[in-house]
């Protein structure tokens, strides 16, 4: 055989196997190029919600309600950082069930309801365990933010404490 035929068999071979490798690395981590990153997507990682910065300048933090068997009342546990040199109140409101409290929170400061503060008692609300409640959560100038605050129970240990 004579020497071209043969080295053109190899360099199509090679040329070959190089596009079948990159064929193959493509088809493999294209997907990450195409969908969206889990790790990028903000999300509450614990069983509260935390409230958007568009709220207002106090930021609050794994906001949840913690109800009695019945469901007629229940506490509002939730941290409350404020980082301004200014005292500033927190509003919360909803139309069903009727909710509207304000919380004084001092400058520099965090109010841990239900942790080293008292919880926040909401009376009325009737409103089971495993539902939410939407709220408008508004502090400072800020024009506020609505959010499905969800309403657990005492069954589980860390909030049988929390309970009204």
């Amino acid at each position: 055989m004579p020497s071209s035929v043969l080295g053109g068999s190899v360099n199509s071979r090679f040329i070959a196997s190089l596009a079948l490798s990159a064929a193959v690395l493509a088809g493999t981590t294209g997907c990450s190029f195409m969908s969206t990153q889990a790790t990028t997507i903000p999300y509450s990682a614990s069983d509260g919600v935390n409230v958007p910065n568009s709220s207002g300048p106090v930021q609050v933090r794994n906001a949840l309600i913690v109800t009695d068997e019945t469901g007629a009342q229940g506490n509002f546990v939730a941290a409350l950082v404020n980082d301004t040199d200014q005292a500033q109140t927190v509003t919360l409101d909803s139309e069903d069930p009727s909710i509207t409290e304000t919380i004084l929170v001092p400058a520099r400061t965090t109010l841990s309801l239900g942790g080293e503060d008292e919880p926040l008692l909401l009376e009325g609300i009737d409103t089971p365990a495993g539902s939410d409640i939407t709220m408008l959560v508004q502090s400072g100038d800020g024009e506020g933010a609505l959010v499905s605050v969800p309403v657990l129970d005492g069954t589980l240990p860390q909030y049988s404490a929390l309970a009204p």
